[in-house]
């Protein structure tokens, strides 16, 4: 599918997608160019386009915005299978507000622009906000982490409104490239953590009442982003996608899944500890690899999976000192004073198997050892 980032062949299973075909991931061969000229043409096209089209958003305002669910029967609003349609300002309707017209609007649906620095450019990525972003209060869905796994129904095209890629039930896939893991191209990430997900759903059913195999989900947010090349495919775009081209979508975020790439039974998005969104700024031990995909988070011998001391397959609730540092991030476990990979009493290489005074308890995780 298109929307990824063509590092490594993607298999997709049991899903229906339109234009996704095998030679999607076949890549042109055209000549570099220097980004910011790319972005300086990209930005002009997409806020020209801004400035001629509008959505369909007096089809949105006749509807409540979100379900409520705080009574019984619950009021189910019809935007919950509300799609976002874009159509070109003519004389048939210059009456219709255009979506520039919604920048850093004081209500919802608006538009914000987000500024992604990447490969020396400040790109500006203008992302529409119709319901469930992260700052509207009425959202009450989880926030998507760039570590995650999205679940997202999404619709990808051109400044033209050529589609050339479109997810017509939830899909799920990682928001961020991991080694041989794929995950989306950069505007489509920052765009989706900018909305929370869905507060559930409900099974539709048919004249009869009986469930007919579909379901609507509810609350999920509902937006578009107009993505500048050069955080999208830029050169090697697939085929169907011009390179340099600004590539536009609208999503519904559905829901989020953990991930945990260095298998340390640690959610990825929990490993980024300062929590600014960036997991490669994350580095407990210094070494080459951040956290999320470090084994041994704090480089003391014993793997980060097997300092869950009390075996719930939760490393973070482990803390032997208790000085608010749980043990898979603590480099001395027992606060003895004594780094924990200097606790091999035997030499062998491990500090699991150390136990001086013979009580059961490791050296390492025993302070009067």
């Amino acid at each position: 599918m298109n929307v990824r980032k063509f590092l490594t062949p993607i298999l997709l299973l049991s899903i229906v997608i339109i234009s996704c075909k095998p030679d999607d991931d076949a890549v042109s061969q055209t000549p570099d160019r220097d980004r910011q000229e790319v972005y300086d043409e990209n930005i002009i096209e997409i806020e020209e386009y801004l400035s001629t089209h509008f959505f369909n958003y007096e089809d949105f305002a006749l509807n409540a915005a979100y379900s409520d669910f705080s009574m019984t029967p619950a009021t189910i609003t019809p935007n919950d299978e509300f799609e976002v349609v874009f159509d070109t300002i003519d004389e048939n309707n210059m009456d219709k507000t255009p979506i520039i017209d919604f920048l850093n609007a004081s209500t919802f649906p608006k538009l914000i622009a987000k500024t992604i620095t990447q490969d020396n450019v400040d790109y500006k990525l203008y992302i529409l906000q119709l319901r469930g972003s992260v700052d509207d209060i009425n959202a009450l869905g989880n926030n998507i982490h760039p570590l995650d796994e999205a679940v997202v129904e999404y619709n990808g095209f051109l400044p033209d409104g050529d589609s050339f890629d479109k997810a017509v039930f939830p899909i799920s896939f990682n928001l961020t490239t991991v080694g041989s893991i794929g995950g989306v191209v950069t505007g489509f990430r920052e765009a989706l953590i900018e909305f929370k997900t869905s507060v559930g759903f409900t099974e539709n059913t048919d004249t009869s009442g009986n469930p007919d195999g579909t379901i609507t989900n509810h609350n999920h947010g509902i937006g578009a982003v107009f993505i500048p090349s050069g955080l999208g495919y830029f050169r090697n775009a697939p085929l169907g996608v011009p390179s340099y081209s600004p590539i536009f979508f609208t999503f519904n975020t559905i829901d989020r899944n953990d991930t945990d790439f260095d298998l340390d039974n640690v959610p990825s998005y929990l490993e980024d500890l300062n929590n600014n969104e960036d997991g490669e700024d994350d580095n407990t031990d210094g070494d080459s690899a951040p956290d999320y995909i470090d084994n041994d988070d704090d480089n003391d011998g014993v793997l980060t999976r097997d300092e869950d001391v009390d075996e719930d397959d939760d490393p973070t609730n482990d803390d032997t000192d208790l000085d608010t540092i749980p043990n898979y991030l603590d480099d001395d476990d027992d606060g003895d004073g004594i780094l924990s990979k200097n606790e091999d009493a035997n030499n062998d290489g491990l500090i699991t198997n150390d136990d001086t005074d013979g009580d059961g308890i490791p050296n390492y995780l025993d302070s009067d050892s």
